[in-house]
């Protein structure tokens, strides 16, 4: 497995590539926007695309996924909670924070726990609400990585001030569902640089 971090968007979102180097296969996490270079990366290494998956849909994590899936036809997926979200701009902050609307409604939804295999990779959904009430983190068991979107971060966690965040809420997600993976575990954020499990059980101030 090969993973690929592009810097995109309006307020610098990591979005990612997760590549199976064998197969030529891959999945993305996070669409912030969709840049050109970004569809001819993708095509130039030969990659099949299928599927996107998002943390949550705030806008800027999802205002790229109109263009992507135009390029690349594949599933979007989000964890079920998410879906109010996702369908309001209000709710997602484009249209105060961005000033336009933006949604998405084609999402299909997972749920707590569920797993699925996709580019050959097994990846496990994990609901982590607080930043938003459908906030999530996918956590690839065989390769030890999470994909925490903006759940943790590097020595911080998401801000809760916007529609349907909680604080309290958050804090328990990241306790109660992520503090308990391996220490090992590689956490690539939404935001900012990569961290381990270890690293923040010791160092995060908000935990």
């Amino acid at each position: 497995m090969k993973i690929e971090r592009f810097v995109l968007g309006p307020v610098g979102t990591n979005c990612y590539i997760v590549r199976n180097e064998e197969r030529g296969e891959c999945f993305l996490v996070d669409l912030a926007a969709c840049p050109p270079d970004l569809v001819s990366h993708i095509k130039n290494a030969g990659l099949t695309v299928k599927a996107v998956l998002l943390t949550h849909g705030h806008f800027d994590h999802i205002m790229g996924l109109d263009d992507f899936t135009e390029a690349f036809p594949v599933p979007v997926y989000a964890h079920e909670e998410e879906k109010g979200l996702l369908e309001s701009a209000q709710l997602n902050s484009s249209a105060s924070m961005y000033g336009r609307g933006y949604t998405f409604s084609r999402a299909e939804y997972l749920k707590d726990g569920e797993e699925k295999e996709i580019a050959g990779i097994r990846i496990r959904t994990i609901y982590t609400p607080g930043h938003t009430i459908g906030g999530c983190c996918y956590y690839l068991p065989d390769e030890g990585v999470l994909f925490s979107g903006d759940t943790l971060f590097q020595a911080s966690v998401g801000r809760t001030d916007l529609p349907t965040g909680s604080m309290g809420q958050l804090v328990r997600s990241i306790r109660e569902k992520l503090f308990v993976l391996p220490e090992e575990t590689k956490v690539c954020p939404g935001h900012m640089g990569e961290t381990t499990i270890a690293y923040e059980k010791k160092y995060n101030p908000f935990l």
